[in-house]
């Protein structure tokens, strides 16, 4: 069915772990499939939008998926309790939006489907 609200929470440290890229690669390809999409990034996850990509697992991947996102007008929603202090920390400047434990509650009771790493 089109038009399916799905949520996307990523959690995994894209440092440390290559399944933050991979959540991140699954969202854009959902949002693709013309389904509304909402990304959520807690803890370490915020850092997939650090400036320097070199020291993220898959770092080339995550700057085009990003880019992607971007292009299509995806906000990323971060909890406010990850937001870094790094100035270089989303120099690309994509859209995001900080949340706390009740926006997320929101959005997982308007989501339809979930995908979670």
């Amino acid at each position: 069915m089109p038009g399916q609200s799905v949520l996307v929470i990523i959690s995994e440290d894209p440092r440390a772990s290559h399944r933050a890229n991979e959540a991140m690669r699954i969202a854009l390809g959902v949002v693709a499939g013309e389904n509304e999409v909402s990304i959520v990034l807690t803890g370490a996850a915020a850092h997939l939008l650090d400036e320097d990509t070199d020291g993220l697992a898959d770092g080339d991947d995550v700057a085009k998926f990003r880019a992607a996102l971007k292009k299509l007008g995806i906000p990323f929603h971060v909890a406010a309790a990850a937001l870094p202090d790094d100035p270089g920390w989303n120099a690309d400047g994509h859209p995001v939006v900080a949340i706390g434990a009740a926006e997320v509650a929101a959005l997982v009771s308007k989501a339809r489907r979930f995908i979670i790493f």
